[in-house]
């Protein structure tokens, strides 16, 4: 029955390429504790034989080969020509397999336990999120000083006395910046309550017509 061998380690010289199957040369620590009597054995050079095959779906190439560390499993073989074979034993791969590098696992592991850490804050804080977004209402916009109420600008009804005047359009400018700054007006427009009809302001409702603005802030000509 062939004897098995296994080998782990790096490939101490450059790959070699055959018809079918490609080479390399390892090598191993002998035992560290040789019989009393007997020399002790420095280290163990083998050359590795593996099908093309068999070495393709391994990944490696000409270059990770002497980086990567490896597995061998196979039996030693006698029927290599010496000048395919310089080491001392050759072996008949029958499995290689790529070994994870150290700094990889440990990456790896630190990774998992990173993430292992984290579950259970996550679990902890998802009914506070739930919490938080129950009682979410939609922002109320920033009024002026002053203001007791936001009615709709259409609306607001405009006096025959007020639309045949115009207001100096140096402050009407000064406003409309003061709008795109803010957003909103400087002061409330003056309005009564049940007609709408504006009492003062009237370059404020020009600055909010211009400004195409939906709603505006006021005050009731009662509460002046």
């Amino acid at each position: 029955m062939p004897h098995k061998m296994t080998l782990t380690g790096s490939a101490t010289g450059p790959l070699r390429e055959y018809d079918r199957y490609v080479a390399f040369d390892m090598r191993e620590k002998g035992s560290p504790s040789a019989p009393k009597g007997l020399k002790k054995s420095t280290f163990i050079s083998y050359t590795v034989f593996v099908a093309k095959k068999a070495f393709n779906k391994t990944g490696l190439t000409k270059k990770s080969i002497m980086h990567e560390k490896f597995l061998i499993q196979g039996e030693p073989t006698l029927d290599i020509p010496i000048d395919e074979c310089p080491g001392e034993i050759g072996i008949i791969c029958f499995q290689i397999t790529v070994l994870p590098n150290k700094n990889d696992k440990e990456a790896n592991e630190s990774k998992d336990k990173k993430e292992a850490k984290t579950v259970h804050p996550e679990v902890k804080e998802t009914p506070v999120q739930e919490k938080k977004a129950a009682p979410q209402k939609k922002q109320q916009p920033i009024q002026p000083k002053g203001t007791k109420d936001v009615v709709s600008f259409d609306d607001i009804i405009v006096p025959e006395a007020f639309l045949k005047t115009r207001p100096n359009p140096v402050k009407t400018e000064e406003v409309i910046e003061f709008v795109k700054r803010t957003g909103h007006l400087d002061k409330p427009l003056t309005i009564e309550k049940e007609t709408k009809v504006l009492k003062d302001g009237y370059r404020r409702y020009i600055v909010a017509k211009t400004m195409k603005m939906e709603n505006v802030p006021v005050v009731y000509e009662y509460q002046k």
